[in-house]
C-alpha cells in the first residue's frame, strides 16, 4: 500500500484500483471530518462536485457516507467545474469543498481535489494531516445516531456559479461574437455554452454529450483541432476548448490556429498592465513558460515570478506578494481578483473582454510575444528513480548546460500525476532544439530501458 496519496494536484489514479476505491473515498470523508474538527473550524458542511466520469457516482456515494457518518452535512452539486466548487465552498460557508475529477486524463482515471473554506486548495500541511488520517489504523469517528449528518442535493448551484462568472466580465458583453465552445464531454458541458449565450455571443457547442466514458476523448483542451475545424468551417471569431474539469482552457484564433498558453498569458498581462490592474507590475508563471514570454514582459516593464510546475505554486506566489495575475502555459490562468484557482470559463471571459475592448482579433493580440522554438515530449516510463542517478541523462545535461548559454534552456522532470518523464528543450535555433530533444530522449531510453 502506498505511503503517499497526494500528488501535485490531489489524489489521482485508476478508478477501482488503490487509491481510487470506494474504501479510500469513505476513509477520506472520515479523515476530512476529523481534520476539520481537530482544527477548530466552525463548519460542519462539505460540498462535493464531480466531472462526468462514470466512476464519479461510486466515489461520490462513498465519500458522502464517510462524511455524514462522521457528523458532517454534505451538499451535492453534481457535474460542475472544479473552480465552481472552489467558489461555492467559500460562498456557501462550507468547511471544505471536494471535486471528484482526474482533469485531462481519460475516463478510466479519477481523483479528488480538496479546497479549504477560503476556496483555495488545501495547504501542504492540511493535505498531510488528511493523508495521515486516511492511512492510520485509527477507528472511524462514530457519532451518535442523532448527530449523523445529512446529504442535500443543491439544485441551484450551477445558477450561482453562472451569475458569479458573468459578473466577472463587468460592463462588457459578447454581442457580435461568434464562438465555438468545446466542453470535452466534461464538467463544463451544462454551464459554459449557457454563460456565453447569456452574455450575447452566438455559440456552437461541441463536446456536450457525456456518457461517462467519453470525457476528453478526442475533444476538449487536449484536442483543440476539434474546435479549430469548426472555427474554420463557420467563420467563428474564437474557439474555446476546456479540459475535463474546466480549470484550464485552450484557445483557437479566427484562422483555426491554436494559440499557445504563453501567448495568452502575455496578452492578458500586457492588457492588465495597460489598464493598471496588474498589481505591482508583476505576473507569475512556471518554469515551463517560454523564454519569449520573459522577453515580452521585460520590454513592458513587468516583473516575472517563476515558480515550480503546478497552479498551486503560481497561486501561492500571487497570494504571498498580493499580485493579481499568473498562470501556466498548459492553460491554467489565475485572475486573482476574481478567483481562487484556475478557471477556464472565467479566463475565456477575460480574453473575450480584452478582444472586445481593444477591437482586436486574437491572432493580432497573440503577436505581442515572439515564441522561441520549443520541444516538449512526454515519455511513458515504468519507474521514477532520482534524475541525478541517470548517468546518460546527466552527461547530456552537463553538455547542454555548457553549450546553451543564454540562447536556450532545458527542463527535465517527472510528471507529478502520471508515470511519465517530461523533456522540454527551448532555443533560438529550431535545429538545436530538435537535436537536443533527440539526445535527451535517447539518454532517457538508455537509462530507463
Amino acid at each position: 500500500m502506498a505511503t503517499k496519496l497526494f500528488g501535485t494536484d490531489g489524489i489521482r489514479g485508476k478508478a477501482n484500483e488503490y487509491p481510487i476505491t470506494a474504501e479510500i473515498a469513505l476513509k477520506t470523508g472520515q479523515a476530512i471530518s476529523r481534520v476539520l474538527k481537530s482544527s477548530g473550524a466552525n463548519h460542519n458542511r462539505v460540498i462535493i462536485g464531480k466531472d462526468t466520469r462514470i466512476s464519479g457516482y461510486m466515489l461520490e456515494t462513498a465519500l458522502t457516507s464517510g462524511l455524514v457518518a462522521s457528523g458532517m452535512d454534505v451538499f451535492l452539486v453534481g457535474p460542475i467545474p472544479t473552480p465552481a466548487v472552489a467558489h461555492l465552498t467559500k460562498s456557501m460557508g462550507c468547511g471544505a469543498g471536494i471535486m471528484l475529477t482526474a482533469s485531462h486524463n481519460p475516463y478510466e482515471d479519477n481523483g479528488l481535489k480538496i479546497f479549504g473554506p477560503d476556496g483555495y486548495k488545501l495547504s501542504d500541511e492540511l493535505e498531510a494531516a488528511v493523508e495521515r488520517e486516511i492511512l492510520s489504523d485509527a477507528q472511524p469517528m462514530a457519532v451518535s445516531p442523532d448527530k449523523i449528518g445529512k446529504a442535500y442535493r443543491i439544485d441551484d448551484a450551477r445558477g450561482r456559479y453562472i451569475e458569479y462568472a458573468k459578473q466577472s466580465l463587468g460592463p462588457t458583453d459578447l454581442s457580435g461574437l461568434k464562438l465555438v465552445v468545446d466542453c470535452g464531454h466534461g464538467a463544463a458541458y451544462l454551464l459554459a455554452p449557457l454563460i456565453f449565450k447569456e452574455l450575447g455571443a452566438k455559440v456552437t457547442k461541441l463536446g456536450v454529450d457525456p456518457d461517462g466514458l467519453n470525457i476528453n476523448a478526442g475533444v476538449g483542451a487536449l484536442h483543440p483541432e476539434h474546435a479549430a475545424q469548426a472555427v474554420r468551417e463557420q467563420g467563428a471569431d474564437l474557439g474555446i476548448s476546456f479540459d475535463g474539469d474546466a480549470d484550464r482552457v485552450i484557445f483557437t484564433d479566427e484562422t483555426g490556429a491554436t494559440v499557445s498558453g504563453d501567448r495568452v498569458l502575455t496578452l492578458c498581462a500586457l492588457a492588465m498592465q495597460t489598464e493598471g490592474t496588474l498589481r505591482g507590475s508583476t505576473m507569475a508563471c512556471t518554469v515551463m513558460s517560454n523564454l519569449g514570454l520573459h522577453e515580452a514582459m521585460r520590454q513592458a516593464g513587468v516583473q516575472v515570478l517563476t515558480t515550480a510546475v503546478g497552479d498551486r505554486h503560481v497561486i501561492e506566489a500571487l497570494r504571498s506578494g498580493g499580485y493579481s495575475f499568473g498562470g501556466e502555459n498548459s492553460g491554467h490562468l489565475i485572475f486573482a481578483d476574481h478567483a481562487t484557482t484556475g478557471d477556464g470559463i472565467l479566463s475565456a471571459l477575460q480574453v473575450l473582454r480584452i478582444m472586445k475592448q481593444k477591437g482586436a482579433r486574437l491572432s493580432d493580440l497573440a503577436k505581442a510575444m515572439h515564441e522561441y522554438p520549443q520541444s516538449l515530449e512526454n515519455l511513458r516510463i515504468k519507474s521514477k528513480p532520482p534524475l541525478a542517478s541517470l548517468q546518460h541523462l546527466q552527461a547530456a545535461v552537463q553538455e547542454a548546460d555548457a553549450t546553451f548559454g543564454i540562447q536556450g534552456r532545458h527542463l527535465i522532470r517527472y510528471s507529478g500525476t502520471e508515470n511519465k518523464i517530461r523533456i522540454l528543450v527551448e532555443h533560438r535555433e529550431a535545429a538545436t532544439v530538435a537535436a537536443w530533444a533527440q539526445r535527451f530522449r535517447a539518454a532517457v531510453e538508455l537509462d530507463l530501458a
